[in-house]
C-alpha cells in the first residue's frame, strides 16, 4: 500500500489566492456514528457558503462506512491509498489507488476498508458540514 501518497495529502495544502491551509494543522475527527472512521475537513460549508466541501477520510482496516443516504448531496470519492469496496446502487465496486467513485443524491451506499485501510478524498455538492 502507498501510505506515503496519503501521507503527502495528509500534509498538504489548500492555495488559494487570500490565504494557504495547511492540512496539516487541521485536526482529524471521529466519526460521530461510524467506529473506525476519521475525517479531515479540508474545506466546509463555511468556506464555501454551502456550496461543497472536501474532506480526508481514512477507514481503519476491516472497518466500514455502513448504509446510508445523503439526501440532497452528489458525493464523489478519490480513493489515495488503501483498498477496499464501495457499494454503490447496490454494485460492489473495487476501491484501490485512483478509484473514482460517484454516489448521486438521495441513492444509498456504502464503504468498507480492506486490511490494509483505505484513504479517501470525499467531496460533496452541496456541503455536507
Amino acid at each position: 500500500m502507498n501510505t506515503d501518497l496519503f501521507e503527502a495529502f495528509n500534509n498538504g495544502s489548500l492555495k488559494l489566492p487570500a490565504k494557504t491551509i495547511h492540512f496539516a494543522d487541521i485536526i482529524w475527527s471521529k466519526h460521530p456514528t461510524f467506529e473506525g472512521v476519521e475525517l479531515k475537513h479540508i474545506v466546509t460549508a463555511n468556506d464555501t457558503d454551502g456550496q461543497f466541501s472536501y474532506h480526508l477520510v481514512r477507514i481503519a482496516p476491516g472497518k466500514s462506512i455502513k448504509t446510508h443516504i445523503h439526501e440532497t448531496q452528489l458525493e464523489t470519492h478519490e480513493v489515495i491509498a488503501g483498498s477496499g469496496i464501495c457499494v454503490n446502487e447496490g454494485i460492489s465496486i473495487p476501491y484501490e489507488t485512483g478509484t473514482l467513485s460517484i454516489m448521486p443524491a438521495g441513492l444509498p451506499h456504502e464503504v468498507h476498508a480492506g486490511n490494509d485501510g483505505l484513504y479517501l478524498f470525499a467531496k460533496f455538492i452541496p456541503a455536507l458540514c
